[in-house]
């Protein structure tokens, strides 16, 4: 039986388990696949290019799964995932898969296929995915991250490599983007936490994005 690739089994960083035994490519990939598709689909906006970096991030993994060091597994993913994305969208290039194993490249694409839910759990609706769509790649990662997938400041830092203070300033700037590209819908505005005196919060109607907030609920139901 295949056990479970989870954070919660291996070890903390920093603490080093010489009983660990690195999971296998395959285990990863079954049991990660579409947390990393939901990622992708989010950054890239479309399942084509969602399709093509899930591959990708597969391609890094592989090849970096020797120097991983124990922590957490899918704070090491979601690193992966975005840095990959964000150097797509810099070189316009393909990472090639010569160095994946046999076959691996078959069985990763009809893992990613998956259920049907996968690709509703990810999309927006399309005026939220264009707006999205519209923000530079280091804003729309840092937003992803953020309001969809519910890092931490901290966490985005060392996902992206990036001091606090540009992570909080990649968020500022493009929630206000987002705010500005959504203007156009009906705000309805939600006395939020009214009763324990806290402030109003606006929230864009139809679309589940709340602004100022720390979520962006994904996708419509």
């Amino acid at each position: 039986m295949t056990s479970s690739v989870t954070s919660s089994q291996l070890p903390a960083t920093g603490e080093p388990d010489a009983a660990w035994t690195p999971p296998t490519w395959e285990e990863i990939v079954e049991q990660h696949s579409a947390r990393v598709y939901r990622l992708a689909y989010r950054l890239t906006g479309n399942p084509h290019d969602a399709e093509d970096l899930t591959h990708d991030v597969f391609v890094r993994v592989f090849r970096s799964l020797h120097s991983y060091q124990p922590g957490t597994f899918e704070g090491w993913l979601h690193r992966i995932t975005t840095n990959v994305f964000l150097d797509k969208m810099r070189r316009k290039q393909r990472i090639r898969f010569d160095a994946l194993p046999e076959d691996a490249a078959g069985r990763l694409a009809s893992l990613e296929k998956g259920p049907e839910q996968t690709y509703h759990d990810s999309r927006f609706d399309d005026d939220v995915q264009r707006a999205l769509d519209a923000l530079a790649p280091e804003f729309r990662a840092a937003v992803v991250l953020c309001d969809i997938e519910g890092l931490s400041y901290e966490e985005i830092s060392a996902t992206l490599g990036v001091k606090l203070g540009t992570v909080r300033s990649r968020i500022h700037r493009g929630r206000a983007q987002l705010r500005e590209a959504l203007a156009h819908r009906a705000p309805e505005v939600v006395a939020a936490g009214s009763s324990q005196g806290g402030k109003p919060e606006t929230r864009t109607a139809r679309s589940g994005l709340r602004l100022p907030g720390r979520r962006v609920a994904a996708g419509t139901r």
